[in-house]
């Protein structure tokens, strides 16, 4: 029997916690899933449709306010973690899943601005977890849809099933149209890096999490 984890899934928007990991949460339904979306809390429809997501993906969750302007004004580091601290519960995880350093197409600040705060957190032992999973996607730089990379060490092509439900989740229930950039970006594979201490993760902050 398959041992239950407990796993915190910390994302920048509601709707990436699908886009980017709800295969591998649709995989483990009886896992602990928490997942954290740090904006769109007084966005009363994008807040009211994370719910019913939380609900179809058996998850827990909550939400925070953390400014999301089209600007994308760049955020002091500490603001975001505090951000997260105030949202996360004081609990230890099997493993924390969240935005890479780089981001996940060119280019979301918001994404990468996460990611660096999460990695800080483990590294500062305020954030407990045995490990630490980032999503593993690119788009080229703009020249083809974002796509999991193969060269990440868990690369999963998802089931007919599961990739419907990813997409009926998007195009239903955050209700995108079927043919806005979120609809057309559904991955059916998913990959993820993996680190098991912070110094690896600080390693791969450092170099803008890129293949070295």
């Amino acid at each position: 029997m398959e041992k239950v984890k407990s796993v915190v899934v910390i994302v920048a928007h509601p709707d990436d916690e699908t886009l980017w990991a709800g295969g591998e949460i649709r995989l483990h339904p009886s896992w602990n899933w928490f997942i954290i979306s740090l904006s769109r809390k007084n966005d009363i429809d994008r807040a009211s449709r994370f719910y019913k997501v939380l609900k179809e993906l058996n998850a827990k969750g909550i939400m925070g306010d953390l400014d999301d302007g089209p600007e994308q004004t760049p955020l002091d580091v500490t603001v975001l973690e505090e951000v997260i601290l105030n949202l996360l519960p004081q609990l230890p995880f099997d493993r924390i899943m969240t935005h890479n350093p780089n981001g996940e197409y060119t280019r979301h600040l918001r994404h990468e601005e996460t990611s660096k705060a999460v990695i800080l957190l483990w590294d500062e032992g305020k954030i407990l977890a045995d490990e630490l999973w980032t999503f593993a996607y690119d788009d080229g730089h703009k020249t083809h849809n974002t796509i999991a990379n193969p060269n990440a060490p868990v690369y999963n092509q998802l089931t007919e099933t599961i990739s419907l439900h990813k997409y009926n989740i998007i195009t239903n229930i955050y209700g995108f149209d079927t043919n806005s950039w979120e609809a057309k970006n559904t991955p059916t594979k998913e990959a993820f890096w993996q680190f098991s201490t912070p110094s690896d993760a600080m390693n791969w902050l450092n170099i803008g999490g890129v293949i070295a």
